[in-house]
């Protein structure tokens, strides 16, 4: 399964840089998140929704891989895509891609749907799997 793939275009500001002039490794990981919200927010399941339902997504396993630097002002995209979705674990891979299409860091996320008043994994509704392209 690959669902529909995403795309997330932000400039790199000196918030995300650090001493050594690229982008400072923590920030790599908020990026990759504000590209997630941009695109459950789009769909229908953004952070009010999440409060009114009571269930959101979690993060349960990243793998990051630094490939390339990345600068100060630079313009990047974010592409994201779910791989699969087996039972109640999901698992995206996205990417930071320069704009020459070279990619610079490359994130693996396993994830699910948290019920926050089980406080427990659960299956995917269809409105979280429209939230994240399935449907």
């Amino acid at each position: 399964m690959n669902a529909e793939l995403s795309i997330y275009n932000i400039v790199i500001k000196e918030s995300h840089i650090d001493s050594y002039g690229h982008v400072n490794n923590s920030a790599y990981l908020a990026l990759f998140e504000e590209a997630r919200w941009e695109i459950i927010t789009s769909r229908g399941f953004g952070f009010l929704e999440i409060h009114k339902k009571k269930q959101g997504p979690v993060i349960l396993e990243v793998n990051l891989k630094f490939l390339r630097e990345i600068g100060l002002r630079e313009n990047i995209l974010i592409t994201t895509q779910v791989l699969s979705y087996k039972g109640k674990v999901g698992q995206m891979v996205q990417q930071m891609k320069k704009e020459d299409g070279t990619v610079a860091c490359e994130a693996t996320f396993t994830f699910g749907l948290f019920d926050m008043r089980e406080r427990k994994l659960i299956e995917p509704t269809v409105e979280w799997r429209n939230a994240l392209g399935m449907e």
